[in-house]
């Protein structure tokens, strides 16, 4: 009878240990496969991110055609572990990409089911991320604010207030009288008759941490648009995107009159028939008449800009203002005789329909792009100004034209400028006598990655500018 209790208990405490350690092996396999499913969830999210650099690779050499398809992935030692999948969605403008949005998808070879996807957006970096880009000696006066990249090939006097980095190409330049010498300021040294000046310096209110000096010259010949194939992509539409010589319409034509319609999203175009005669001092030119008020003019027509290439071409001296609504590059150049520049003229604001994002200006000038002397009071400017062959400025006016401008001109965007810019004259003194009194830029951040068709880039690598996993 005690054998047979033995048994019995033998059999009972047998079958609990039993249950206990398929319990603790159960329990243990849970956690192993558990282990193994996190290190597949976590190798998903590492083999969808070399998808993307994978693709990156693949966009930057030209050969991304190739890469749309599922691939393996093998680790170090040669072993495949799991597979990539990519697509893409292209934002394509006038037949260039500006954009592209590629998702990843990874899983591990041996937990397919866990996969984890990847969005990406790339794009080149365009000139809008600075400020001003300039090919020239330049001065900004102690009145200017300026928020954003300020670089010029030549040397650069920075007596206003900078908030980010100014850079030169320049190791040392010659100051002039058109640079405020005499005197010769204290961070330069005489050599006989000539002030050497660094790169960049300042006798004002720059902030001499962020100067930078000599740094790589920017190549203004890989930045220069090509005018004719804009040309030649708005002569395919309607007449509406492609103007001709302004005496092809009217003899009397003296230039177009450009004015964005807001809300709209039309421009009008206005034939110029008389211009006003002012006196005029530039660099360039010295003292002229130049001819740049409007006083007569007629509406020829309202249009719509072209929502897949947004480009307008005026093959004629331009004046331009208004409220812009999507993004739209207007060009202005002459094309037919080679001895024959044109110039844009900026009479009044520019501005935008919103502000996040989606509206954008892109202007283009054959030769300069100019604050026209009846400008406003307090003036508004947004947008990207390219001066190709001459500067963007204002010039001094005396006489019976303004010789002040209010408190302010502000620059939303960026100017890019072979020649040397200005937007105030001062007298020896150092008193403006013509321009604004106070000037303020700031970078536009809207079109650094998606600007207007054929704003230059300064790299031809598309970068990785957003990124986030997708459920």
């Amino acid at each position: 009878m005690k054998k047979g209790i033995i048994t019995t208990y033998v059999l009972v405490f047998g079958a609990i240990f039993l249950l206990l350690l398929s319990g603790l092996l159960g329990f243990i396999l849970l956690q192993l496969r558990h282990s193994a499913q996190r290190l597949a969830w976590n190798q998903a999210l590492h083999i969808a991110e070399a998808g993307i650099n994978y693709y990156r690779w693949c966009l930057n050499n030209g050969v991304e055609a190739n890469c749309l398809a599922e691939k393996p992935y093998y680790d170090l030692a040669g072993t495949e572990i799991g597979t990539f999948s990519l697509s893409v969605t292209s934002t394509v403008s006038c037949g260039t990409t500006i954009s592209k949005l590629i998702t990843s998808t990874g899983w591990s070879k041996n937990f397919p089911k866990i996969k984890r996807r990847i969005g990406t957006k790339y794009a080149r970096e365009s000139v809008a991320k600075y400020a001003y880009l300039l090919n020239d000696n330049v001065w900004a006066g102690a009145d200017r604010e300026i928020r954003g990249l300020y670089h010029s090939n030549g040397g650069i006097r920075m007596d206003g207030t900078n908030y980010s980095l100014v850079t030169s190409a320049q190791e040392e330049w010659v100051l002039t009288r058109s640079f405020g010498y005499p005197p010769c300021p204290n961070a330069c040294r005489m050599e006989g008759e000539k002030c050497i000046c660094p790169g960049v310096f300042t006798t004002a209110n720059g902030n001499e941490d962020l100067f930078d000096w000599p740094v790589p010259p920017f190549d203004f010949d890989k930045i220069t648009v090509d005018l004719a194939q804009i040309k030649d992509l708005t002569d395919e539409y309607p007449r509406q995107y492609y103007w001709p010589p302004v005496t092809d319409l009217d003899a009397e034509g003296k230039g177009y009159h450009l004015k964005f319609a807001g809300q709209t999203g039309k421009f009008e175009v206005w034939i110029i028939t008389k211009l006003d005669r002012v006196l005029a001092y530039s660099l360039e030119e010295g003292w002229h008449y130049e001819y740049s008020i409007i006083d007569e003019e007629y509406l020829y027509g309202t249009y719509s800009v072209n929502p897949d290439c947004p480009l307008i071409f005026f093959e004629d001296d331009l004046w331009i203002e208004g409220e812009v609504k999507g993004k739209v590059t207007v060009a202005s150049a002459n094309l037919i005789s080679p001895t024959e520049d044109t110039d844009v003229w900026l009479p009044g604001n520019i501005d935008y329909t919103a502000l996040d994002g989606s509206d954008g200006l892109a202007l283009i000038g054959q030769r300069n792009v100019l604050i026209g002397p009846d400008s406003p009071e307090t003036m508004l400017l947004r947008g990207v100004f390219i001066a190709q062959k001459g500067h963007f400025g204002r010039n001094h006016y005396t006489g019976t034209a303004p010789t002040k401008r209010g408190e302010l001109l502000t620059i939303y965007g960026s100017i890019v400028s072979n020649g040397r810019v200005g937007t105030a004259w001062l007298n020896s003194a150092g008193q403006v006598v013509s321009g604004y009194l106070k000037r303020e830029n700031y970078v536009d951040p809207n079109l650094i990655y998606s600007p207007p068709p054929f704003v230059p880039y300064t790299s031809s690598e598309f970068k990785i500018i957003g990124w986030e996993e997708l459920e």
